[in-house]
């Protein structure tokens, strides 16, 4: 499909350039992928729309699922016609979102890539949580992602209960902006628009039904996401976006929708927790012990500054929580790790044999 549209658009910039420079891609068509559905991509470009799959080289060099394209990536394109287009190599990433993958430990789930901002975005009206907020700002710390905090369907709740939610979140979240809009009668809607920059790539995060894909057909001016009411019996969001999509919006910015998210497993994010967290981080410079756990320490000032009320027992106990699934993440990865070098060497062995008994079999017979 034509699009004749400009790489600026995509938010291709100087410095995509220089990565396809140094990696010797100057000849190859380059896009962007818009959209992936299992291990089918599409990719735009300059002049299409392209279906897209991996080459075999790329398949066969794979180390895991992050080795292969996500909504977001940049990539050079081969051997491409009007119907389907082969994904030669992905340019190395600016940003990359990512959440523990559900169910496999030590595995990450890549939820999109070169991601300059992302919308946080919690209805106020239902299951508004602030400990869910900082899972959020935590994945975002964690990829060089600039977080948004949105919050939704302000028309639902009076006024005074909107200002309290707001004071909540100011008191836990120091240093992230906090929009906060109806998708109804579209209030705090130009606070959102007025923020949109030409080239820039945004990311919606959310669980399902706090009205992220109504934001998106909203703010693209046309139909593009599927909408449904909350669930009456549950009062959850039923999932309506089942995929992730990359879009053009009508001012210049870019857009990618996500499924709703329920869980949000934390990986390698050490520093991440500390940016999320400056104020305990901040207070453990003070504990009496360099190892202090922060738990029942003697001379902790952590846990002292909480029984003073200084500092919030929510964001403590969250914090600990997350502190425990990092530390658990990396002990899987190790543990992977592991399993994969003894298995090399298993196979690396195994080869080592089969070599032997042919060359014993191919060995002249003594008469």
């Amino acid at each position: 499909m034509t699009t004749n549209i400009s790489l600026e658009d995509l938010g291709y910039k100087a410095s995509i350039e220089e990565l396809r420079k140094a990696n010797q891609l100057e000849d190859f068509e380059i896009g962007r992928v818009i959209a992936e559905h299992k291990e089918r991509y599409l990719v735009k470009t300059a002049t299409c729309d392209f279906e897209a799959e991996v080459t075999g080289n790329l398949r066969f060099s794979a180390q895991g699922r992050e080795d292969f394209p996500a909504v977001g990536d940049w990539v050079a394109l081969i051997n491409y016609d009007t119907n389907l287009a082969f994904i030669h190599s992905i340019l190395p990433r600016q940003s990359v979102l990512a959440r523990q993958a559900v169910g496999k430990f030590g595995e990450k789930q890549l939820i999109a890539t070169n991601i300059d901002f992302a919308f946080l975005v919690q209805a106020v009206d239902r299951d508004f949580n602030i400990n869910r907020l900082e899972r959020y700002l935590t994945i975002c710390h964690s990829s060089n992602v600039s977080p948004i905090i949105v919050l939704t369907k302000t028309d639902l709740i009076a006024p005074p209960r909107l200002q309290e939610i707001e004071g909540s979140v100011k008191r836990r979240i120091k240093n992230s902006p906090i929009l906060a809009i109806s998708n109804e009668t579209m209030a705090g809607y130009d606070s959102l628009t007025g923020i949109l920059e030409k080239g820039k790539t945004y990311c919606l995060l959310g669980s399902s039904g706090v009205g992220k894909s109504t934001l998106m057909n909203k703010l693209s001016g046309r139909p593009l996401m599927k909408t449904s009411s909350i669930s009456t019996s549950t009062h959850k969001g039923r999932h309506v976006t089942t995929h992730r999509e990359l879009i053009i919006l009508p001012g210049g910015g870019i857009l990618i929708d996500n499924p709703g998210m329920r869980e949000i497993g934390i990986t390698d994010a050490a520093q991440a927790l500390e940016a999320t967290f400056d104020e305990i981080v901040h207070l453990a410079q003070q504990c009496k012990f360099g190892d202090c756990t922060h738990t029942s320490e003697k001379g902790c000032a952590v846990t002292e500054a909480v029984k003073q009320g200084k500092l919030d027992e929510q964001a403590y106990e969250n914090f600990l929580k997350m502190e425990r699934e990092q530390a658990h993440f990396d002990l899987s990865v190790s543990e992977k790790r592991k399993k994969d070098k003894a298995f090399g060497k298993m196979i690396k062995n195994v080869k080592t044999d089969m070599q032997k008994l042919s060359a014993k079999h191919h060995e002249p017979t003594k008469k």
